[in-house]
């Protein structure tokens, strides 16, 4: 009776001590499956006994399989981890397959006495790609930075190109910046600009040509105030109005007693301007003697002062500006040929007001802000029927001309808003009143074909509109072309139906 009372309760024990095992085998499951890193067991004949849910995302149900073949693909590295001796401890990084690891292997006994060893691995995949991102980068700096350190100790011809280069792209980003009241961004002054940026850094001569009024003096201050004698002296000097022969004692200077009056010996605009920049305005009115002394400088870097007998080095950069056709001029024998090569090396051409119109609209609203803060107007309106009125002026004066039509129309402007009755047009040739071919050929003979044609058409689109009181439909049909054509016109010329709608 005592034995089997024994057995009953040995039973008992041994059946809570099974319950107690599983009930912490599955908590010890339970709490390995939470885990966000990879857990597995791994016997000593290396086949898979456990993995956690996170293991199982990863690698799939692999239990009862060799690790090398669940993991590796039969294609295990001496170095794997779960192959390295179940005595470590440390926290080792490794490769399983394409995935990169931090691994730790933990040898324990199981419940049956069995020898086992718990992997545990954190996926860094993510991390390792950004270390060798960032590595390979560095290493990239490196090798940049030790290039440049070796170039740089070649020689200081080397620094100093390399400190140009930086200046240069710092004129690059200031003339992007910065265009020095050079307003527009038309296609046209697009390509001004980058013409500019391409000159600016360097010594060469500059030629700017264009039409009264369309800015060749701002063009010469930024092309000057861009270059590596930005901070050197810059000397302005309007050709055609000074007197010839004082015009040659203005630039080269006199000697004492070179003329009456001459009581000292004065140095000329080119000496002042040595190691600066000199600006030539309307060289295109200087006489043939003053183009042959200005050839020698081009051609030499060296003057005579009036009166004088000994040539004097100067080195200035000469930028000259005229709105005098030189190719022409040239032609009809009123300017040097060799003259006008040395001039003529890089050429700058101003395209006037006209044949620019998309400008006008930035530059009107320019002027407005202006005139409005100088007269104290409180203008904050610009109705769209006055930049239409804009867009048909010819614009013979061309920005000089816009300037001063704004500048008027603001000062006698009497509300906040600017009317046509404020807009106010000097020696305008009305288009209505050409009556003949003739005569519109006649007023035409300096422009070119092109240009002849595009007038043309813009006008007879605005006198059929005019007729048709804007009606876009009939002007169309009368002129036997396709609406969308026919808009397409109106648009190139910058022309509205609505403004012309009711004119006569």
């Amino acid at each position: 009776m005592t034995t089997t009372s024994t057995n009953k309760n040995n039973s008992q024990e041994l059946h809570q001590s099974r319950a107690e095992v599983k009930r912490l085998v599955k908590n010890w499951r339970s709490l390995l499956d939470i885990m966000p890193i990879m857990v597995l067991c791994v016997r000593n004949d290396k086949v898979i006994e456990y993995l956690n849910q996170s293991a199982q995302k990863t690698f799939g149900d692999v239990r009862g399989q060799t690790c090398a073949k669940a993991l590796c693909g039969n294609n295990c590295q001496n170095r794997c981890p779960i192959n390295m001796p179940a005595h470590r401890y440390d926290i080792i990084e490794a490769k399983i397959a394409d995935m990169h690891v931090e691994c730790t292997t933990v040898p324990f006994a199981g419940y049956n006495g069995d020898n086992l060893t718990m992997v545990l691995l954190r996926d860094i995949s993510k991390r390792k790609h950004q270390e060798n991102e960032l590595k390979s980068f560095n290493e990239n700096i490196d090798h940049i930075l030790r290039l440049k350190i070796d170039e740089l100790k070649e020689s200081e011809v080397l620094r100093n190109k390399l400190a140009r280069e930086v200046n240069l792209l710092k004129q690059k980003v200031e003339i992007k910046q910065n265009n020095g009241g050079i307003i527009g961004s038309s296609r046209k002054m697009r390509e001004l600009l980058d013409t500019i940026q391409q000159v600016a850094g360097t010594d060469a001569i500059v030629l700017i040509t264009g039409e009264s009024g369309t800015g060749k003096e701002l063009v010469a201050d930024l092309v000057r105030r861009n270059s590596q004698r930005r901070d050197k002296i810059f000397l302005k000097v309007n050709c055609s109005a000074i007197n010839e022969n004082l015009l040659e004692s203005d630039l080269f200077g006199y000697e004492k007693g070179a003329f009456t009056g001459a009581a000292m010996r004065t140095k000329g605009k080119f000496e002042i301007a040595d190691g600066g920049t000199i600006f030539l305005d309307e060289i295109g009115d200087i006489s043939p003697r003053m183009q042959s002394a200005l050839l020698r400088i081009l051609q030499s870097g060296e003057l005579t002062r009036v009166g004088g007998n000994t040539p004097i080095k100067v080195d200035a950069r000469i930028i000259a500006a005229t709105n005098v056709d030189l190719a022409k001029a040239v032609e009809e024998g009123a300017f040097r040929l060799d003259l006008y090569y040395r001039l003529n090396i890089i050429r700058i051409a101003l395209p006037p007001l006209r044949e620019r119109k998309e400008d006008i609209m930035e530059l009107t609203t320019h002027f407005v802000k202006k005139y409005r803060q100088v007269f104290n107007k409180q203008i904050d309106f610009l109705p769209h029927r006055i930049i239409d009125l804009l867009l048909q002026h010819d614009w013979p004066g061309n920005v000089r001309e816009l300037d001063n039509v704004i500048q008027r129309t603001v000062l006698m402007s009497k509300s906040n808003m600017i009317t046509e009755d404020d807009i106010v047009f000097e020696n305008v040739t009305d288009t209505n009143n050409r009556n003949s071919l003739a005569d519109y050929i006649s007023s035409s003979l300096n422009k070119t074909l092109k240009d002849i044609m595009s007038a043309l058409e813009r006008d007879l689109l605005i006198h059929i509109l005019h007729k048709n009181k804007g009606n876009v439909v009939e002007a169309a049909k009368q002129l036997a072309v396709g609406k969308t054509a026919f808009y397409d016109k109106l648009k190139r010329y910058g022309l509205s139906p609505k403004s012309l709608k009711g004119k006569t």
